[in-house]
């Protein structure tokens, strides 16, 4: 996600960086690199001149702090110019009504019923009873993949394949929410490959019928400045309250994300990046910028962290670490939570430093698998008491697991090195600061 666009300001700054002073004629160079960075993003070329023009003038008029260089403060600058262009801060979606309705629209192929099915997951979560709506009446799979999404995040969902009336299937749905004690109804609908008349009545009626408390609009963000123009047009009939940026962990240029805000003034909600159904976030423009500038994004980490931290299973494996008895089966268990929490380069974006380091290293996130096979190759016993381990042992696990004996040699190093570090910070007490950061 933005990785051509972090590099190129990366190299913008380099300009700068050494300097001992802000000076106008390497700021200009500077700023020049910049806007060129910002319109290869597909970012508009007027937002980018305004964005640029702006990043100058904050320059020259600062003053350069003995302890802060002018890279330094010129990576600031920018940092607070992209935070502002994509809205300053956060905006929560409105969970207000009873029931409260979320429409959801946007062009078919942007990832509307993907999206729809982590929404009710994230409402879900937050203790609410959810009922998807299959308002897709033009797609033939749309009502089977909104009945498979709802059945992975437990979520009921309301359809009926023979009525070929979106607003009448509205409009049940509704009485049915009301009727099943349903708090959040998220409708589902159909999408073009372009922007038509027939569409756009039909979701402008979809509004009128339901007065939903939150109209989500959701866009492709690998369309780049076409997204934008998109979500114009539709801005225009349906006065959305919010844009959901889907596929970022694609190959997207960024200018959707970067651009969106300034031209339909709404605020971004979320961002998508994967089939998972807990690929999703709330955007925070702040955490953004920071991302794009390679700085990482520590507190999105910790929330995503949050959100697939089990307590009582951390309890468990603290007195698992005290006693010295951490097996296999609870190192399954942590790679389980770990691997809810996203890809593993996503992740390790996110850390301040490792972005830029890894931004050409292709991570294989099935890397895992032949742990796994090892694992699962062991008998419980193995599992519990690693220590057991002798060569027809291995031999028997490895060719169950379709390994070698080396690699399960190699996991069983790594795992007692693991161990042993698990025990010394236990008796750091670092466990046990781990266990209260995550609550």
């Amino acid at each position: 996600m933005f990785d051509n666009l972090s590099a190129k300001l990366d190299r913008a700054f380099k300009n700068i960086k050494g300097q001992g002073k802000i000076t106008e004629i390497n700021v200009a160079s500077t700023v020049k690199e910049i806007r060129r960075a910002l319109i290869d993003a597909d970012v508009n070329y007027r937002v980018a001149k305004e964005v640029t023009d702006s990043i100058r003038l904050k320059a020259l008029g600062q003053d350069v702090l003995i302890a802060v260089s002018p890279g330094q403060l010129l990576t600031k600058i920018v940092a607070e110019e992209l935070t502002a262009l994509m809205g300053e801060v956060q905006v929560p979606i409105n969970l207000s009504g009873n029931p409260n309705v979320i429409l959801i629209a946007g062009l078919q192929g942007s990832g509307k019923t993907t999206f729809s099915g982590k929404l009710a997951n994230y409402i879900k979560k937050q203790g609410n009873t959810v009922l998807l709506v299959a308002c897709d009446i033009y797609r033939p799979a749309a009502i089977t993949q909104l009945k498979v999404l709802g059945e992975q995040v437990g979520v009921d969902v309301f359809s009926e394949p023979e009525n070929k009336d979106a607003i009448s299937i509205a409009r049940n749905a509704l009485k049915y929410a009301k009727e099943h004690g349903k708090k959040t109804i998220i409708i589902d609908t159909a999408g073009r490959l372009a922007v038509d008349e027939q569409m756009m009545n039909e979701i402008a009626g979809l509004k009128k019928t339901l007065n939903p408390s939150e109209t989500l609009f959701v866009v492709d963000a690998m369309t780049g400045q076409d997204a934008v123009n998109t979500a114009k047009e539709f801005n225009d009939r349906l006065d959305f309250d919010g844009v959901v940026l889907t596929k970022l962990d694609g190959d997207t240029r960024g200018g959707a994300a970067l651009s969106i805000r300034r031209e339909v003034n709404k605020p971004i909600k979320f961002i998508s990046t994967g089939e998972k159904m807990d690929a999703m976030d709330r955007f925070y423009p702040d955490r953004m910028a920071k991302r794009i500038l390679g700085m990482g994004d520590v507190l999105t980490l910790v929330e995503r962290a949050q959100q697939n931290f089990d307590e009582d299973e951390a309890q468990r494996i603290n007195k698992k670490i005290k006693k010295n008895q951490f097996g296999f089966d609870d190192f399954l268990s942590q790679m389980e939570q770990i691997k809810k929490m996203g890809s593993l380069k996503d992740l390790m974006g996110m850390i301040p430093g490792i972005g830029k380091a890894i931004k050409d290293v292709d991570i294989d996130e099935n890397s895992l698998k032949p742990i796994e096979a090892i694992i699962k190759s062991m008998t419980p016993h193995e599992r519990s008491n690693p220590e057991v381990m002798n060569g027809s042992r291995k031999l028997r696990i490895a060719k169950g697991s379709g390994t070698t004996v080396p690699e399960v040699n190699q996991l069983l190093k790594q795992f007692e090195q693991m161990r042993k570090m698990m025990k010394t910070m236990n008796k750091m007490g670092g466990a046990k600061a781990l266990s209260s950061l995550m609550k």
